[in-house]
């Protein structure tokens, strides 16, 4: 079975960074985009950024763009988020997802995505 399993979170202070990454088995890796959601207390889960099979495309919410970037190694089945320049709003669960296609759709929802990690809890201290 699809197993996806996050690690890296922790308490940062602001301005800071964080490198999460997720270890994806029981799938061929290689064949699937790949994003990163988060979900802060009180709000809906939304994407943060995703990743096409190849790596060679990416997508990211506006407000994270140019702090945080997407990359996958699919000899390792695994995706990563590196997150510079840190802010109290980033802070929030983080989910990594695995697309049902290998190509990156315009639905920026969790519509395109079928499996789900446990999460890895993300503090930004102001």
């Amino acid at each position: 079975q699809v197993q996806l399993v996050e690690s890296g979170g922790g308490l940062v202070q602001a301005g800071g960074s964080l490198s999460l990454s997720c270890a994806a088995s029981g799938l061929t890796f290689k064949n699937y985009a790949m994003a990163w959601f988060r979900q802060a207390p009180g709000k809906e889960r939304e994407v943060v950024a995703a990743i096409d099979w190849s790596g060679g495309r990416t997508t990211y919410r506006d407000s994270v763009k140019g702090r945080f970037t997407i990359s996958r190694d699919n000899a390792k089945n695994t995706v990563y988020l590196q997150m510079n320049s840190l802010k109290p709003e980033d802070t929030a669960i983080y989910y990594c997802a695995k697309s049902k296609t290998s190509i990156l759709l315009l639905d920026r929802t969790e519509r395109p995505y079928d499996y789900w990690g446990q999460g890895t809890q993300v503090t930004v201290s102001s």
